[in-house]
């Protein structure tokens, strides 16, 4: 059992050191591959888009607010069980985009969103509002923007977006990176796309990242990273170990009772 155990122990520190750099390492030969650099534009036109099932908060200001105050939800206030006065923050109502991707706004009545940017919502709104109200603000959020990191990260689960656009990259670093057990050659990104399920698969070693359509995530994607060959080596020699063990003690205790039961008789 003691050599068997030596055994792996050399075959694993062998695999990682012959393995560092093409297994564990990103953004091989970036210099190489890259010399005149990546047009920036290729990274900074993505915007996200609103989708049926957004929620979406969308506040309006000008000069004058009594102007405005029309084309805003009246924000609620909350009175608990045994209290006399409202104390509590008031909290601003917000929009659901439905199936057709309509929201019903206030004065304006019902507008399409959907495929939209945040931007572009801004301008549409605005554009409308800027016949009765000179010069209004339009502010627009979009509340439902979460990815989820499943696999070898260090800390897998959902993940909520304030802005606009997250990177796979940013993803990966939010969730704490891979463990050394990642696979960094395989990652899969899962993205729901008009009710279908898309595949993609990343290979961090390879600055043709970069260039990626699926560099920047889209809400409710999911990025799972599947362990390597070490992890998987290891997690079979565990099986295969319990296994062991368990069928050890098996054959212990029968001989164990064999043993009694010759005992007793001879006396």
């Amino acid at each position: 059992m003691k050599t068997n155990i030596l055994y792996l122990f050399l075959i694993s520190v062998a695999f990682f050191s012959c393995k560092t750099q093409s297994d564990i390492a990103y953004f091989q030969n970036l210099e190489n591959k890259y010399d005149q650099g990546i047009a920036i534009d290729t990274l900074l036109n993505y915007e996200s888009k609103i989708v049926p099932d957004d929620i979406l908060s969308i506040y309006v200001s000008a000069e004058d607010p009594n102007a405005v105050a029309i084309f805003n939800l009246p924000a609620v206030s909350y009175l608990h069980i045994g209290q006399t006065d409202v104390t509590t923050t008031p909290k601003l109502q917000t929009y659901l985009v439905n199936k057709d991707g309509n929201i019903n706004y206030p004065q304006l009545g019902q507008l399409h969103v959907a495929g939209l940017t945040r931007k572009q919502l801004e301008e549409l709104i605005k554009s409308k509002i800027e016949i009765y109200v000179k010069d209004p603000l339009v502010t627009v959020g979009i509340l439902t923007f979460k990815i989820v990191m499943l696999g070898e990260v260090n800390h897998p689960g959902t993940i909520g977006i304030s802005g606009d656009r997250i990177s796979i990259l940013d993803a990966i670093g939010m969730a704490g990176d891979l463990t050394i057990y990642g696979e960094r050659k395989n990652i899969l990104l899962i993205r729901e796309k008009e009710g279908k399920k898309e595949f993609h698969r990343f290979d961090l070693t390879d600055p043709a990242i970069f260039t990626s359509p699926y560099y920047y995530l889209q809400k409710n994607d999911v990025v799972y990273v599947e362990p390597n060959k070490a992890k998987k080596s290891s997690a079979k020699y565990g099986i295969d170990k319990q296994f062991n063990i368990t069928v050890t003690s098996t054959i212990i205790g029968a001989i164990s009772t064999i043993a009694a039961l010759f005992i007793a008789i001879f006396k």
